[in-house]
């Protein structure tokens, strides 16, 4: 939780926003959007994305077949 809360101090929003954005419970909007991409030095799509992401077990421990 704190790590959630220093995030949401950084970011200018409650703590609950983030546990809301985490679950996929709330869509920022497109300035929180950016400030998120900025705080974590990556492009909004590696963020964001209209289609689902693969889930990052899948990618890091295929078997490639």
């Amino acid at each position: 939780m704190r790590r959630r809360q220093e995030l949401a101090k950084a970011l200018d929003v409650s703590y609950q926003t983030i546990g809301y954005l985490e679950r996929g419970d709330f869509h920022p909007s497109l300035e929180l959007a950016f400030r998120i991409s900025e705080f974590f030095g990556i492009p909004i799509e590696a963020i964001f994305s209209r289609k689902p992401f693969q889930p990052m077990s899948e990618i890091l421990y295929s078997t490639g077949g």
